[in-house]
């Protein structure tokens, strides 16, 4: 194993050597775009195998949902390799320049990172983003994906250096761990510091945290996503209705779903029933304080101070009455991670005050939080959602995943 992992190192460096440009990049992706198109029969069929092994290994629903593919999920994998085709190439970019009064031109450079390592679980459609997000900006991946999905993960990444290798570029530009061995990921982590420029977790809890007790290189990625819907005095009572459904229903078992509502004391009478009504229409529970559950007519379970911290990835929310929006605030960056949350309100001061002091990667106004995303960003895609305080935060597309240098132009100029 730890030969493997080595090997697989040291064929990273050396293809990250390699500088390809613009044209042969996207002749790549548009030649990964057919091969997908071509076997999307073999997709499914390998993806079926990873179906039944999640299934008979009992595996948690909300993660067999994120397993599956279907014609539809195979679509949307094809459009986001689409838009980063059509992105422009955010290597050798200027992105600033300036004098000096020495006559010294100083301009800032953009660069790709290097090796970049992504754990990830579940999701076979992070292959296809990655290895596409992370090639058109120059760096070089190293994927490894949980074993629930590995026939998922395997053809596509395979697809993958298929195109590469047509197109006479290293197939070492996308490699893959075979090894399913949790041990590969720890050796991953703690011993590949001179093989891998940053890791990047994509998964639960359990594996993030992992990766930040473990890894011996930079991190970019989340713990969990808590996120919030706060309904203000002043919201709209259909847009709080219909943004609250969406942000807790559309999609429960993304880290962008709404798993805590918070609502102003002045409106729980005129909104509780109508918002939590139509939730729990949709099969949705409510767990709720003691002011909620007094004015909501329907089914409810007493919260405790454990539920404020809880990422339920399922259709279960927490719902808690609030003083004022800086109450709201406090509860948001106390029990919060720093991914996404969101006010409902026509007040444009309480807007601005909400957006300016959550601590947030992501901060939203009349909208839903589950628009967490890089594809919804215009990034083409993400690699992941990064809550950390240093960047990049939040959605982490194309532009966010490259480094930069200094050029400094002279003309024999010698420093006092």
């Amino acid at each position: 194993m730890k030969k493997n992992l080595m090997n697989i190192g040291i064929k990273a460096k050396k293809a990250s050597k390699i500088k390809i440009d613009s044209k042969n990049k996207n002749k790549v992706l548009k030649k990964f775009l057919n091969l997908i198109n071509k076997n999307k029969k073999k997709i499914l069929k390998e993806n079926n195998k990873d179906i039944k092994f999640a299934i008979k290994n009992n595996l948690p629903e909300n993660l067999i949902d994120r397993l599956t593919l279907n014609q539809k999920k195979l679509e949307e994998m094809q459009a986001s390799i689409q838009k980063i085709i059509k992105l422009g190439d955010p290597i050798n970019k200027v992105i600033d320049r300036w004098q000096r009064p020495n006559g010294l031109i100083i301009k800032r450079v953009s660069t790709p990172i290097g090796v970049i390592g992504i754990i990830y679980e579940s999701r076979p459609n992070v292959t296809s983003d990655v290895s596409s997000l992370c090639f058109k900006s120059g760096n070089v991946i190293i994927l490894r994906g949980g074993s629930e999905a590995y026939n998922s993960n395997m053809i596509i990444a395979k697809l993958f250096r298929d195109a590469l290798k047509i197109n006479n570029i290293d197939q070492n530009y996308v490699q893959i761990v075979k090894n399913k061995n949790r041990k590969s990921v720890d050796y991953l982590l703690s011993k590949m510091e001179k093989f891998i420029d940053v890791i990047i977790p994509r998964g639960g809890k359990n594996l993030v945290k992992k990766v930040q007790q473990l890894s011996s290189v930079p991190i970019i990625g989340h713990l969990e996503g808590i996120c919030h819907t706060y309904i203000d005095k002043d919201a709209d009572l259909n847009m709080a209705v219909k943004i609250v459904h969406n942000a807790k229903l559309r999609n429960t078992s993304i880290c962008g779903a709404t798993e805590t509502i918070l609502m102003h004391k002045k409106i729980i009478k005129k909104f509780c029933n109508p918002v939590l009504e139509k939730l729990t229409k949709n099969k949705c529970e409510i767990i709720a304080d003691a002011t909620i559950r007094k004015n909501f007519n329907g089914k409810s379970k007493k919260a405790n101070e454990k539920d404020w911290s809880k990422e339920y990835l399922a259709p279960k929310v927490s719902v808690k009455a609030v003083d004022n929006i800086f109450e709201a605030i406090k509860h948001i960056n106390k029990y919060g991670t720093m991914h996404t949350d969101s006010i409902i309100t026509k007040n444009k001061k309480n807007a601005d005050l909400f957006l300016k002091n959550i601590k947030s990667s992501i901060a939203m106004h009349n909208t839903s939080t589950q628009f967490a995303d890089g594809g919804e960003f215009g990034f083409g895609g993400e690699v992941g959602i990064s809550t950390n305080t240093l960047p990049p935060r939040g959605p982490v597309g194309l532009n966010q995943l490259i480094s930069y240098k200094y050029e400094v132009l002279g003309k024999g100029q010698t420093r006092d």
